[in-house]
C-alpha cells in the first residue's frame, strides 16, 4: 500500500528540522510541494533546501502540485473554506495515485507543524473517506512559529499560573477579551492589534521567522504598533509574501 509522511519541517530555517523527520525523509521516493506562485517561490526553495541536504541526490523526485485558489471576499468564510479543501483534496488525490506507486513512500512537507493552522491532515482524510486511492499516513510533529518567537525573544510564553490562548487576527478584530492574558495570534494579514485599544499589552512580534530576512519587534502595543504595520507593509510590498506571528501580553 502507498505510504505518506506528513511532516513539519519548522518555521523556515532549514536547522529546525527533526532527527525524526530526516529519518522519515530518507525513505520517501516522492515529495510532494504545492506550487504556490511565483510570488511565494521562497516556499518552495526551503522545501527543495531540505531534501538536498538531508536527502542522496537521485533517491527521490518532487513532484509539484498547484495552489488552488480560496475564494476571497466570500460572504461566508467556513464555507468558502470547506469548498477550497474539498478542491485541493481533489487535486491531492490525483496527484497521489498519478505519482505515487503502490509500494512507493511519498511525503508532504508542511511548514511549521501539520497540527496547527495547516490544512493538510483534513485534505488527506476527505481523501480516504473516498477510497479511490488508499494509503497509511503517518505525522511527524515540526517546529511551529510559535515556538520560534518565544525563542527569538527568550521568553516563556506562559507566566506562572497563566493560560495561554491561540487564535487567529479575524478573532481578535474586535478586541480582547478581559480575561485573557497571553494571547499568540497567528494568521493576522489586516493587523487586527489595530483595533486594541488597552494601553497595558505588550507585542512581541516576528515575521520570517528563522530565516535571513528575520523580522523582531517587542514593546508596549500603543507604541509600537505604527512601526510593526508599516515594517510588515514594507517587507510584504518586497518580498510578495509574509508569514508573521506575535504574542499579546497584558502587563
Amino acid at each position: 500500500m502507498r505510504r505518506l509522511f506528513i511532516i513539519g519541517v519548522g518555521a523556515g530555517n532549514p536547522d529546525y528540522i527533526t532527527v525524526q523527520a530526516i529519518n522519515a525523509l530518507k525513505q520517501v521516493d516522492v515529495v510532494f510541494v504545492i506550487d504556490k506562485g511565483e510570488e511565494k517561490q521562497d516556499l518552495l526553495r526551503l522545501r527543495n533546501t531540505l531534501c538536498e541536504r538531508y536527502l542522496e541526490p537521485g533517491a527521490y523526485r518532487i513532484v509539484q502540485i498547484a495552489e488552488v485558489q480560496r475564494e476571497a471576499g466570500a460572504a461566508c468564510y467556513e464555507a468558502a473554506v470547506r469548498e477550497w479543501h474539498e478542491q485541493r483534496a481533489i487535486a491531492y488525490e490525483a496527484a497521489i495515485g498519478r505519482e505515487l506507486a503502490e509500494e512507493e513512500c511519498g511525503a508532504f512537507l508542511i511548514w511549521g507543524d501539520p497540527s496547527l493552522y495547516d490544512s493538510t491532515l483534513r485534505i488527506l482524510e476527505r481523501i480516504a473517506a473516498r477510497g479511490a486511492v488508499a494509503f497509511e499516513y503517518d505525522v511527524i510533529p515540526g517546529i511551529t512559529s510559535i515556538q520560534a518567537l518565544a525563542a527569538r525573544f527568550r521568553i516563556p510564553l506562559n507566566r506562572i499560573g497563566e493560560p495561554i490562548h491561540i487564535t487567529t487576527g479575524r478573532r481578535i478584530a474586535a478586541g480582547l477579551a478581559e480575561h485573557i492574558d497571553n494571547v499568540v495570534v497567528m494568521l493576522d494579514g489586516e493587523c487586527a492589534f489595530k483595533n486594541i485599544a488597552d494601553g497595558d499589552i505588550d507585542i512581541y512580534w516576528g515575521a520570517y521567522l528563522g530565516t535571513e530576512d528575520e523580522i523582531l519587534i517587542s514593546g508596549n502595543l500603543q507604541e509600537r504598533m505604527a512601526e510593526i504595520e508599516r515594517l510588515r507593509n514594507e517587507a510584504r510590498a518586497r518580498k510578495g509574501w509574509i508569514m508573521d506571528t506575535y504574542l499579546l501580553r497584558r502587563r
